[in-house]
């Protein structure tokens, strides 16, 4: 996730915002909202359910998500991106090209490595690959009912559902929205898009 989120940023997550939920069972009790295109989630990965990943939801139930040479589409309009300075990641001793994304009214920042990027393929295992059609460099997805479609900000060093496919609602543990700490930088603190 980055540049929204670094390596060692310690999160907050409201697990009630989308509703009441039994973990064990993975219902929901009481239903309070859902997520919005744009919104960081933290949830149960669906191929391997003890381990927990972060993402943006990019697609809602029902929607077509296309992403092809750096570019996404949803529901056949282009998300538009407006260009910045680019990005320098130290851990890599590398720079990245550098956007303001806005999906509906939320904006954040993405990264992209020069060039064509990473191309988009069926993993060996996905949640539903009927759903997807993959073709030169790209993959357009029609979401599922009860399915997100979730990217990672740094787009060409992602794996997310553009891989292994959809999150299911019922795997969603909560929408992160603040960084709390980050013990190797301790003027991390805040909210973040």
């Amino acid at each position: 996730m980055i540049p929204t989120l670094q390596i060692g940023d310690l999160i907050l997550v409201n697990k009630y915002e989308y509703g009441i939920r039994v973990p064990v069972l993975n219902r929901t009790l009481i239903e309070l909202g859902h997520p919005k295109r744009g919104d960081v989630i933290v949830f149960r990965y669906p191929h391997d359910p003890s381990q927990d990943y972060i993402k943006r939801v990019v697609g809602l139930p029902g929607d077509r998500v296309e992403y092809r040479n750096h570019q996404l589409k949803i529901n056949g309009s282009v998300v538009p991106l407006m260009p910045l300075d680019r990005y320098y990641d130290p851990q890599k001793l590398q720079t990245y090209q550098q956007f303001i994304e806005k999906i509906d009214s939320m904006e954040h920042r993405v990264i992209f490595v020069d060039g064509d990027g990473v191309q988009a393929h069926v993993a060996m295992q996905h949640t539903n690959p009927n759903a997807c059609v993959y073709s030169d460099g790209g993959v357009a997805c029609k979401v599922p009912a009860g399915s997100y479609f979730v990217m990672g900000d740094n787009r060409d060093n992602s794996e997310d559902s553009r891989f292994w496919g959809f999150v299911p609602d019922r795997n969603i543990v909560g929408h992160a929205f603040f960084i709390w700490m980050n013990f190797g930088n301790v003027g991390r603190i805040g909210s973040f898009k």
